[in-house]
């Protein structure tokens, strides 16, 4: 005990404590190994599925004027720097406007996991990991669970024949955590 007082009362011993607290947070707040052992599931209905009356959101199987939901692309998920299971979808809203559908996704948790579309080829194994950001692609925005079924707006400006895939994709690393080809319907 009178040791470790001794070099504590250093200034090379403070100062090596101080280094070794700093950058022991900065791991963990880099790393964030917690997000490994925490899921979140997030079930959102497809838009246009659902009818406003009355100021309720109601589930509605009535017949409607307005067409329904279209698909107009999708593809099946593979995993790349995490196991990733799931379908992607392209759809096409009954106003015009588009949403990226993730359904059934099951991947793991991560820091800074963002939606893109893409325009880079999807390749199996490593040599897929890292292509996304290599070309065009565009931020959907945060995956909002990294399991069950979400939707993602488009912007209405965007030219979507640009785009030929989808990627989960970690921001803070650089790599992809699973991806999917758009293939038309």
């Amino acid at each position: 005990m009178g040791r470790v007082r001794r070099v504590l009362g250093r200034p090379l011993g403070i100062g090596v404590l101080v280094l070794v607290v700093v950058a022991g947070g900065f791991g963990l707040y880099w790393f964030q190994p917690w997000k490994l052992w925490q899921d979140q599931t997030v079930e959102e209905a497809l838009p246009g599925a659902v009818r406003q009356t009355e100021g309720a959101v109601r589930q509605t199987d009535e017949p409607s004027s307005a067409p329904a939901p279209k698909t107009v692309a999708g593809g099946e998920l593979i995993s790349h720097e995490h196991t990733t299971s799931g379908t992607v979808k392209l759809v096409r809203l009954a106003d015009g406007s588009h949403v990226l559908r993730l359904e059934k996704l099951d991947t793991s948790n991560g820091p800074d996991l963002r939606v893109w579309l893409t325009d880079a080829p999807v390749k199996e194994g490593r040599d897929g990991w890292g292509v996304f950001d290599d070309g065009e692609y565009l931020s959907l925005g945060k995956l909002k669970g990294n399991k069950g079924s979400q939707n993602y707006v488009v912007p209405n400006d965007v030219d979507l024949s640009r785009y030929s895939s989808v990627s989960i994709w970690c921001d803070r690393f650089d790599v992809s955590f699973g991806a999917a080809e758009l293939a038309r319907v």
